[in-house]
């Protein structure tokens, strides 16, 4: 039998694109992730971090969330946690996770840890119970934390006894799983299930394009439209007027059209007007 000493509350932490180094990480995810107590950080493989935890709420913590951002300056790095075992291997993860489940409608006189713990161990390890449940500040529905396997089936329904004035009732009730992560069993990854494998189902995965594919489709983005083409968006476009038919002329090719509207005089030379405006010598004699 292997044992597990001081690995208790180990979380492993995995980056998927880059990771700060080891002595940035050991001041930053205690800082950034909320931690409280005391914690060892150390590179478990080139993109994994054991975290061991010295509190049971840090475990906790850190288990509950999907994902951490650790920033370093002006760069952020996506960190997800998962349960360490000891079946830990770098190309798989745990089917493992820490989910929350409710319990609506249940009466009140049932939120004790106890009954709670004990309804929850039907879908996993119970591990914590939500402040509003203990201090019965939302009796319509208690919440109940647990260790679950993403592999095994959650059952949907459990049934309560309660002692009724005369007999014994029984009664159902549902659970909620207010986020359930997928798994895969082919990758051996969490995030996906087996109907949305791209192993198992090629034609999900998006058609991929070449290199040339991608510059015309870039180039098409990038350019802008020539103002001076006409436009191909239907709702641009406007109809060509109809244009007015001529009589046809056998002997020219081409019929010459002038517009008669605003048009000017043409203007005449200065001495043309002065001829037009000086008296000649006829008209002197005539008005004497």
């Amino acid at each position: 039998m292997v044992e597990q000493q001081d690995l208790k509350y180990a979380v492993v932490g995995k980056f998927s694109h880059g990771m700060p180094s080891i002595a940035f990480l050991r001041t930053a995810i205690p800082k950034q992730c909320s931690i409280k107590a005391e914690v060892n950080i150390g590179v478990l493989h080139n993109r994994h971090v054991l975290i061991r935890c010295s509190f049971e709420e840090d475990y906790v913590n850190l288990m509950s969330r999907p994902n951490f951002w650790i920033k370093e300056n002006s760069k952020s790095f996506l960190m997800r946690t998962f349960k360490w075992d000891i079946w830990f291997t770098p190309e798989e993860e745990t089917s493992m996770a820490v989910i929350w489940i409710s319990f609506p409608n249940l009466p009140p006189n049932f939120y004790v840890p106890s009954i709670l713990f004990s309804i929850a161990s039907a879908v996993g390890k119970p591990i914590a119970i939500d402040a509003a449940t203990l201090n019965k500040t939302r009796p319509s529905c208690a919440r109940v934390k647990v260790e679950a396997d993403l592999l095994q089936e959650h059952p949907q329904k459990y049934n309560i006894q309660i002692m009724n004035r005369e007999e014994m009732e029984t009664i159902s009730y549902k659970f909620r799983y207010d986020f359930l992560p997928k798994y895969c069993s082919t990758c051996m990854l969490q995030g996906h299930d087996l109907q949305g494998c791209w192993k198992e189902h090629p034609e999900l995965q998006p058609e991929k394009r070449t290199n040339g594919e991608d510059a015309v489709v870039a180039a098409a983005k990038g350019k802008a439209r020539n103002p001076n083409l006409p436009s191909t968006n239907p709702s641009r476009q406007h109809p060509i007027p109809t244009p007015i038919a001529t009589a046809p002329n056998p002997s020219q090719e081409w019929t010459t059209v002038t517009h008669k509207r605003n048009k000017q005089n043409p203007q005449k030379h200065p001495l043309e007007s002065m001829e037009n405006t000086t008296p000649t010598a006829e008209k002197l004699l005539m008005r004497l």
